[in-house]
């Protein structure tokens, strides 16, 4: 993923990122009959949902962290999986996956991401609009 100059954008891949993708494996694996489409968008698709998943895991909840060497998330007691896969049913997987290749999906896809930091609601907009 990382070798892809050119293909870089601020949240993701450019246009032709996946067609360059599939010319790449043509050569590399000849028999494999992989497509940009579906296989290649579709394996882009499930790695940035994945990623998302356990970067607002990570990044929203106390007690979580990432074992870098183990490319699974950690915690610091069973409890707080069980509180927050009660929460977020989507994360149990992650309690026994790991997820390799983490940080090269931050950096990927991490600058799309909204964190809500300066969000305003309609009376806070008003607010700076009159002042």
């Amino acid at each position: 993923m990382k070798n892809t100059s050119g293909y870089e954008a601020d949240n993701g891949f450019k246009l032709g990122y996946v067609t360059h993708l599939e010319t790449l494996l043509k050569v590399s694996l000849p028999d494999s009959c992989l497509l940009a489409k579906p296989h290649i968008e579709s394996r882009i698709k499930t790695m940035k949902k994945d990623w998302q998943v356990v970067y607002d895991m990570l990044n929203s909840t106390s007690g979580f962290g990432y074992d870098k060497e183990k490319n699974y998330v950690t915690n610091d007691s069973p409890g707080v999986w069980d509180s927050y896969i009660e929460n977020h049913p989507n994360v149990r997987k992650w309690r026994n996956k790991k997820l390799p290749h983490y940080e090269d999906l931050c950096a990927i896809f991490g600058k799309d991401r909204a964190h809500g930091k300066i969000a305003m609601d309609a009376i806070e907009m008003e607010e700076e609009v009159n002042t």
